[in-house]
């Protein structure tokens, strides 16, 4: 794969989204089923392009930046149809290489509050490596986002040889998984939600069940900016030694199954286009909060129009300590 089938890399800047791509069936369900009982829609089930990956690009292409996405799909339906979705959000797709596995797939199930569960096959995701995405393409004008749904070890990879090169790294350490002290070392912003903040403080020594507690202890501990999404209560960020608190935006939500999603393709976004890191998480909480009004991981993502129509509906982030 030549630099070439990225357009220019780091002429004018852009997000390399490594990560993965799925369609998703989500469900519409009055409550989740108990171990051993079947429970029926509430209506229509809808089929969607999903994948943690794919979400993250459509959210940042939908907020301007200029994204190229690098993963895995089969040779299927499933997997025509995903790199069609990216194309036509103007997300270079040239990138994607073509898998034995069929394309993952997820489950999405969605209760009467708007809360989901999900089960999710990871497929071709399981073969999306490192080696897809050339050195041409990690220089100082672009950013790297990625995520724990390919294999960790390719992830990781990428993180390192990005980092080396002076690119701007990120990650979203979800699923929760392991992610060693040398591979945080190669972050610039680790983003996770509460439960797999806190766990990963945890699995390196910071005994807390608090999430400010958790962003300064893993920020201290890397050298990074550390971002804890707290769902309805915001967000909670370290840096520098200083601590930062954000409110999300106040909806009536139908399924928070983007929002996470969401954050992250928003947040790198303003990043490329130059916001402070706190404009930037302004933004990204607002843009959030808005894909949860619509039910699907990509159906809700809101454009930068969209959120800025928002921005003094909320407060700006501010330091705390």
């Amino acid at each position: 794969m030549g630099p070439g089938r990225f357009g220019r890399p780091g002429a004018d800047g852009m997000i390399i989204v490594f990560g993965s791509l799925n369609v998703d069936l989500v469900m519409p369900v009055g409550h989740f089923p108990q171990p051993g009982e079947t429970v029926l829609c509430t209506t229509d089930y809808l089929s969607r392009a999903g994948g943690k990956g794919a979400n993250q690009a459509v959210a940042a292409a939908k907020a301007g930046a200029k994204v190229a996405f690098v993963g895995k799909v089969g040779d299927d339906a499933f997997g025509r149809r995903c790199v069609n979705n990216l194309k036509n959000h103007s997300i270079w797709a040239s990138g994607i290489g073509i898998s034995e596995r069929p394309t993952g797939c997820a489950t999405i199930a969605v209760d009467r509050h708007g809360a989901n569960f999900a089960v999710s096959a990871p497929g071709a995701n399981l073969e999306a490596t490192s080696d897809q995405v050339p050195d041409e393409v990690f220089t100082p004008k672009n950013i790297v986002l990625t995520q724990m749904e390919v294999m960790p070890k390719e992830t990781f990879s990428v993180l390192s040889r990005a980092k080396k090169r002076g690119a701007v790294t990120i990650l979203d350490a979800s699923p929760a998984n392991p992610v060693p002290l040398e591979v945080l070392k190669t972050v610039d912003y680790l983003i996770a939600n509460e439960l797999e903040g806190i766990a990963l403080a945890r699995s390196h020594g910071i005994e807390t069940t608090d999430a400010a507690e958790a962003a300064k202890g893993l920020a201290k501990l890397a050298s990074l900016t550390c971002i804890i999404t707290r769902g309805t209560k915001g967000f909670v960020a370290a840096k520098d030694g200083g601590l930062f608190t954000g409110e999300s935006l106040p909806v009536e939500v139908v399924d928070t199954t983007g929002a996470g999603d969401t954050f992250c393709g928003v947040f790198a976004a303003c990043l490329q286009r130059e916001h402070s890191w706190l404009s930037a998480l302004h933004r990204a909480s607002i843009g959030a909060s808005l894909a949860c009004l619509v039910l699907g991981a990509q159906d809700g993502v809101p454009s930068m129009d969209d959120i800025e129509e928002h921005l003094d509906k909320i407060g700006q982030p501010h330091k705390v300590a």
